[in-house]
């Protein structure tokens, strides 16, 4: 994944913000507004006058799963250079301009990509002349960005030295072969390569930009201190030079869960000159709209997401001093999610720690948690969950996943009674439904075998 955020005057945003939330009132769960459909994109809203800004996302289908063959890094190299040129009704602007006009509104805009999705961002002082200025560059950069020739063969060769320092890294080699290993033909298996990045054109960026920016793949979300009707005025603004529809998408093949195999087929050994070994161990999972979604993050909670209080914690650093740290977790998606489990030891100790790791696992899925356990895990979560949605950015994180899953709107407004819910025995099924022993990859990186 690449990213690029134009950030300034952050020390005065920060001031802002600390002083806005502390003296918040209590938590209060706002309410997701559905606000006017443009050119077929869906929008919402939260409004919040607890500080005097605003958040916006634009999250657009066009994620690194729709890479072509052969050009992996096409979909993110196509959203991150859109703020390196715009064209607009007075000529081009630059991307020294573009930078200059953020730094004079004291905004933040910026991109990332992951397999799923594109995602803009764009942070502003909600007075109206600053927000209409930023949201106003935003909509250029989303509809009219140049690609000029010399900054994409410029960018290549930046993202190419990029790549081949993060391949020095142990943990980016790891990630990617286990990517690679958990979805198998699935297009979120592909990486970036020196060899995708160099077959990148300009034209490619154009073409991709052209098919996939549209309004009918587009998902806006508003946060902050504006009105619903300011609110429809920026969705109105910021896809104003977006086609509502376009040419044909290639459809994503299904994805097919991998099969039963032996611990050979499911294991990759990778020799690495690395003071550590770095094991990871999981398979593909649900997605967020699963209805087996809060047992298994309450489950996942007990397993190896609640840090010191977990049983792999317990397992593998509290009894045997094995790790430093191990961890569990549930990423799920719109089409397909992952489980992953992982740690990083010492190499002539990773046999062990890997062996203790699946034990752990196994023993969970088999016999689900126990009842102190289970009230513990959801005590936890239910009291912690204020801190998940305690500033605009945390709740504009929220506003787009429930957006983006396609997740019913009071979703905020019920997420801890459907935490209190889960019981033992569906943390138990559902894992036991969802997980495998012999169906996780296994991927372990070091100096030795």
């Amino acid at each position: 994944m690449m990213s690029r955020l134009l950030s300034l005057k952050p020390s005065l945003i920060l001031a802002v913000c600390t002083f806005g939330f502390l003296m918040q009132s209590a938590y209060a769960i706002l309410p997701i507004e559905h606000l006017d459909s443009v050119k077929g994109a869906q929008a919402y809203l939260v409004q919040t006058k607890a500080l005097p800004m605003v958040d916006i996302e634009i999250s657009i289908d066009a994620g690194e799963r729709y890479d072509p063959s052969g050009k992996s890094g096409l979909a993110s190299m196509t959203a991150n250079l859109m703020s390196y040129g715009v064209r607009t009704e007075k000529g081009v602007l630059g991307e020294a301009q573009i930078a200059d006009e953020i730094a004079d509104l004291g905004a933040d805009i910026g991109t990332s990509v992951s397999g799923e999705r594109a995602i803009m961002r764009i942070r502003s002082l909600s007075r109206a002349d600053l927000r209409d200025r930023a949201v106003q560059l935003a909509a250029g950069m989303l509809s009219a960005p140049t690609y000029d020739t010399k900054i994409v063969e410029r960018e290549k060769q930046r993202s190419i030295t990029g790549l081949l320092d993060a391949e020095t890294k142990p943990d980016f080699v790891l990630e990617r072969q286990f990517k690679k290993s958990v979805y198998g033909d699935y297009p979120l298996a592909n990486s970036p390569s020196v060899k995708s990045i160099q077959g990148i054109t300009a034209a490619d960026l154009m073409a991709f930009h052209r098919q996939f920016y549209r309004g009918e793949r587009m998902i806006v979300s508003i946060v902050g201190d504006v009105t619903p009707s300011q609110a429809n005025q920026i969705v109105k603004t910021l896809l104003q030079g977006i086609p509502p529809s376009g040419s044909a998408i290639p459809v994503l093949p299904i994805y097919q869960r991998s099969p039963v195999e032996s611990l050979a087929e499911r294991e990759v050994d990778i020799r690495f000159d690395s003071q550590q070994a770095h094991i990871a161990m999981g398979m593909s999972a649900i997605t967020r709209d699963n209805p087996d979604y809060f047992p298994l993050i309450v489950g996942n909670y007990i397993l190896g997401g609640g840090g010191f209080v977990s049983r792999l914690m317990s397992e593998v650093r509290e009894k045997r001093g094995l790790a430093y740290s191990v961890f569990s977790y549930f990423a799920p998606g719109k089409n397909v999610g992952i489980f992953q489990a992982g740690l990083q030891t010492k190499n002539d100790q990773a046999a062990l720690a890997l062996d203790v790791m699946s034990s752990t696992m196994a023993k969970f899925i088999e016999e689900g948690p126990s009842s102190a356990e289970l009230a513990a895990a959801k005590a936890n979560l239910i009291n912690g969950y204020p801190l998940r949605i305690d500033n605009n950015r945390k709740l504009l994180d929220n506003v787009s996943a429930i957006a983006w899953y396609g997740l019913p709107l009071d979703t905020l407004e019920t997420w801890t009674k459907q935490v209190d819910a889960v019981t033992q025995e569906q943390v138990k099924a559902a894992f036991q439904k969802y997980l495998a022993m012999d169906r996780m990859k296994i991927v372990v990186l070091g100096a030795t075998k």
